[in-house]
This record gives C-alpha cells, structure tokens and sequence, in this order.
C-alpha cells in the first residue's frame, strides 16, 4: 500500500508545498530547478557526482536551491524526486539511491528513454513510493512554455499526478498523458529516423572535408533547413542521441532499416533502374503521407493543416551562404535528396506515419525535422525532380556515397550497443561544424520563429473564417 503522506514540505501563503528533490544537474537537471524555483516552488534539493559538490554549493549559493552531497541526502528529505540523468546510467543511479527513498515519496525520472528507466524503478525503488514519471521534449536551451511535457502516471494514487501536474504548472508546458511503452514508441516513430538522418548528413560532410555552406549546392530552399538541423543537432551533447538509438528497442529496428533503405536506393540510382526506383518512391508517398502520385499533398484526407515549411524564397534568409541566379537555379534542382528519400521509405517499410503524433511531439524542431520531408513529398514536380537527379545527376553523387557511408556506419554502431564508439563518432563531426554553431543555432531559431508566427496567421485566418 502506498502511504499518501507527502511529509512536512513546505508552506507558502498557507499552502503545504512538496519538497522538490533533483539528482543530477546536468543541463536538464539545472534547468528543472532554476524554473521550478523561479517559479514558486518549495524547497529544492539538488545533487551531481560527489566531486561536484563544492562547485554545486558555490554555484547555488544564495538561491534557495540547496546543493546536497549525494542523492541519499536528496532521496531522504524529498517528497518528489526527479532522476535527471542520462538513460545509460539510470539503472546504477537508482540501485544506489532509491534504498534512501522518503517514505511515501513520489519519483519520477526525466529521461529520453524509459525502458530502462522503468525496469530501475520496479528493480530498486520501494514499494511505499509513487511513481510519475516526466519527458520535457525539448532541449534546456527552449522555452518550457507551450512544449510537450510527457506524465506517466506508473504507480501510486491518481492525487500524484495532480501533485506533478501542480508543481510543474510554472512551466506553462503542454500536459500530454502516457505509458512508458507509449512515450518509447512515439519518440522512436518521432525522432529515429529524423536523427539517423541528419546525423549520416552531418558525417557525410566531415569525411568529405566540405563545409556545404561553402558551395552553392547547399545554400538555398529546402537545403537550408537540412544544413540547419543537421548543426542544431551536433551543437547538442553526445548523449541525448545515443541513449534513443541505443537502449530504446524500437528505436534501434528504425535505424537498420533506415540504413538499408539508404543502401537500396542507392543501388537502384547507379544502375540506373529508374522504374524501380520511382515505384518504390511514389509507393512510400502514398504510405506515409496518403497522397495519390498525381495529388499535391494537402488534399482530401489531410483536414486542414497546411504545410510546415515555407516557401524556398523564405527560407533562403536563413542560409549559412550564398549563391547565385542561374547557377543556384541549377543545382537545387539536381539534388536527389537521398537523405530525404530514405527517410520516407524507412517509413513505408516500417508502417510508421510520423504525422499522426504530431499532437503528442509536436516541438518547433521535430516540426522541421518532419517537415523538410513533407515539403520534398507535398510536391509532384519536387519529387518527380528528385528522382531524376537520382539517375541522373553526378555533381551530388560523391556526396550520396559519403551519405550512404555514414548511414551503415551509425546503424552498425547501434547494433553493437557501443556507447563509446557513438560517442567518438558524434564528437568527431561536432568538432568539425563547432565554428558554426552559434550563427546556425540563432538562425535556426530565427527560422523557427517565422514558421510558427506564419502557421499561427493561417490558423488565426482559418478561424475568422
């Protein structure tokens, strides 16, 4: 039986607060705790390594978030405790604190990935606590307002999850409600293939030693948005990736796949099988997207929502270079856009359709992750051009290889569960694109921002019609 005490917390114009616990403070973990102080929150506890603690009491000092010297201290006077750290160590993090436990508390973990979480928590944790577990689905750099804050409500009485729902309401986050088997499989259908993607880009690029802002090929339109994702995604840390491609099941099968469809596409560019080719791209069209080979997308079928992206003229202010008339003219349109091709494919094969989670993750950036697919997709005249530089085009084609490289390269390092391995073929790319990272992130935002403000527009025309 789980107790329904809260213990003491603490009181604020007459009203008893929980005791907020945080073990781990790396970049999420600073954020929770700077927002839900910032916020009104109760008491806050937090925690790093042991080694860390000095630095932690410095940093904090004169807050009113108080630094512990380990997450026994944390776990002890906590009544909601949160595990803000990565997936891979969730399991020696709980079997060393959760013993310590306040009885009666609630737990939850703010990982990327629950599978482990999950098994740490029924493995290690007592059975006199509640467990409500969390997943902001965006970086600590975003605005919590408006954005998907997942709540699994796993064990314990249902007045728990008000209790997270009130202390995180500061927040002004998007409540979305789900199982721990649900949250793993709508961010593997959300954003495995998506990172697969861009992070086979961004390798492509380093072992080719080019810069695609340097060229004219990727400067303009829809190659704005790849070049900018793709940075956004190595400014980040190594391990958000890693812990979804790794230890989330689901996830792992859509980045094999997604490395044979990148292969077989391939295969069918170079010997020129262009039937074959085109079947299977209209084929994963019609799949994913329900669009018929002669319907532009946004049809019957669709309701109302309009497309994500914007129009290339648009999107050509948020370009890391620059290009010229003809020429630019030229060679956006010989680009087969295998990256994206594959990515649909992967789609089809699997039976996924990405599109129908949008409600649950639907963040700015897996907004655009998705919808520089859509935007290749949406148009027949697109996508019959990007078939044709399949079979066609030469300039891309060195770059297609590079691409299809990396692809194998990512899945074969999944496969093999190698952490370090990940690790060293992230930060070696990261390394590569680090002098740009700050312009792409601030155009990157920049573009988010016209991209909402324009699909609020739309929405707000719709209604006042």
């Amino acid at each position: 039986m789980i107790s329904e005490s809260q213990g003491s917390g603490s009181r604020a114009n007459g009203a008893v607060k929980p005791v907020i616990g945080i073990i781990g403070m790396g970049d999420m973990g600073r954020m929770y705790a700077r927002r839900l102080h910032a916020g009104g929150a109760g008491m806050i506890y937090v925690c790093d390594l042991p080694e860390k603690y000095s630095a932690l009491q410095e940093e904090f000092a004169d807050t009113g978030i108080i630094a512990l010297p380990d997450g026994h201290a944390v776990s002890r006077l906590s009544d909601f405790i949160v595990y803000s750290v990565e997936a891979a160590h969730i399991g020696a993090c709980v079997k060393e604190y959760g013993p310590s436990t306040k009885v009666g508390a609630t737990v939850a973990g703010q990982t990327s990935v629950k599978a482990p979480e999950k098994q740490a928590f029924e493995t290690y944790l007592p059975q006199d606590c509640a467990v409500v577990s969390l997943h902001s689905l965006h970086g600590p750099g975003v605005t919590t307002e408006g954005q998907p804050l997942i709540i699994i409500h796993h064990r314990g009485p249902k007045d728990r999850v008000t209790m997270v729902e009130d202390i995180f309401r500061c927040f002004k986050s998007r409540y979305v409600y789900l199982s721990y088997e649900e949250h793993d499989m709508v961010t593997a259908n959300t954003q495995a293939v998506t990172h697969a993607a861009f992070l086979s880009m961004g390798t492509a690029w380093h072992k080719s030693s080019a810069y695609p802002w340097e060229t004219t090929r990727y400067v303009s339109g829809v190659e704005v948005v790849k070049v900018n994702i793709t940075l956004r995604i190595y400014s980040a840390k190594w391990h958000v990736y890693a812990g979804l491609a790794i230890l989330n099941p689901a996830a792992q099968a859509q980045i094999q796949q997604y490395a044979r469809s990148a292969s077989e596409l391939f295969k069918l560019m170079v010997q020129n099988k262009g039937d074959e080719l085109g079947e299977r791209v209209w084929g994963a069209r019609e799949k994913v997207f329900g669009w018929t080979r002669d319907q532009e997308g946004g049809g019957e079928g669709e309701g109302r929502r309009g497309p994500i992206l914007l129009s290339e003229d648009v999107l050509d202010q948020f370009s890391l270079g620059k290009a010229g008339g003809a020429e630019k003219e030229r060679e956006r349109s010989s680009n087969s856009h295998l990256s994206l091709l594959a990515m649909v494919d992967c789609w089809a094969k699997l039976g996924i359709r990405p599109y129908e989670h949008l409600d649950v993750a639907g963040t700015p950036v897996f907004m655009l992750w998705i919808g520089v697919a859509e935007y290749l997709f949406r148009s027949p005249a697109l996508l019959t051009s990007s078939i044709q530089a399949a079979l066609s085009d030469r300039i891309h084609r060195p770059d297609d290889i590079e691409f299809v490289v990396a692809a194998r390269g990512w899945s074969e390092c999944v496969t093999f569960g190698n952490f370090d391995l990940y690790r060293t073929r992230f930060e070696e790319t990261a390394a590569f694109f680090a002098p740009r990272f700050e312009e792409a992130t601030k155009l990157g935002s920049k573009m988010i921002k016209v991209i909402q403000d324009a699909q609020r527009a739309k929405t707000e025309t719709s209604e006042a019609q």
